[in-house]
């Protein structure tokens, strides 16, 4: 894609939308060129990150799948919103929900997601949130992190675009650990992830 032509983002979110501000502050400073954040779309009803999109003039929907009947029909309208933006480039922000195989196929190379571990530890079916740290803390690990992959129809079986390292301290708890994983490693990896993978769209 050319300088002019933006590579057209929606960020999928299902909660706070932490990891959307990250993004929303990068391309407010001018860190991602190549991207413009065009769309955020929640599957959950009143997520913060929603008023996040809002403070920031991007626009925001909410699709719920118990509304819409079946995976497969939110699915059906996501892609329908999608390409109703002209969306180029779906980054799943602590999004929850699985998306099929279908879906990742028809977005091949084109969804990344970040994932709070390094990556192949900690991750797949089950691992999300807070879940995700406190089984790094019970196995005793002494270095965690996040990992900025691309999306396909494995959980977190996507190959590994970016890794960012964060040391694990004495005393850390779940919420203490995720939150330095957060400020240490996917506030930061996944704008320069988003920003690279736009670059050479």
């Amino acid at each position: 894609m050319t300088m002019d032509k933006k590579v057209r983002i929606a960020v999928l979110v299902s909660g706070g939308g932490t990891n959307l501000q990250a993004l929303l502050d990068a391309e407010a400073a001018g860190k991602m060129p190549h991207g413009e954040i065009a769309l955020v779309v929640s599957n959950k009803e009143g997520a913060y990150a929603l008023e996040r999109a809002t403070k920031a003039g991007v626009e925001g929907v909410t699709l719920l799948r118990r509304e819409l009947g079946s995976a497969e029909a939110f699915e059906h309208a996501l892609v329908a919103k999608l390409e109703e933006k002209g969306i180029d480039l779906i980054v799943l922000a602590g999004f929850l929900a699985i998306l099929s195989a279908d879906f990742t196929r028809k977005y091949d190379k084109r969804i990344i997601n970040v994932h709070p571990s390094l990556i192949p530890s900690f991750c797949g079916k089950g691992f999300y949130g807070l879940k995700v740290h406190e089984a790094a803390l019970a196995y005793g690990v002494k270095v965690t992190g996040a990992t900025v992959h691309f999306v396909n129809e494995i959980p977190d079986g996507g190959r590994i675009i970016a890794q960012r390292a964060v040391y694990v301290e004495e005393g850390d708890t779940p919420e203490v650990l995720q939150r330095r994983v957060m400020e240490q490693a996917e506030w930061i990896i996944l704008p320069e992830a988003v920003e690279k993978v736009c670059a050479q769209m």
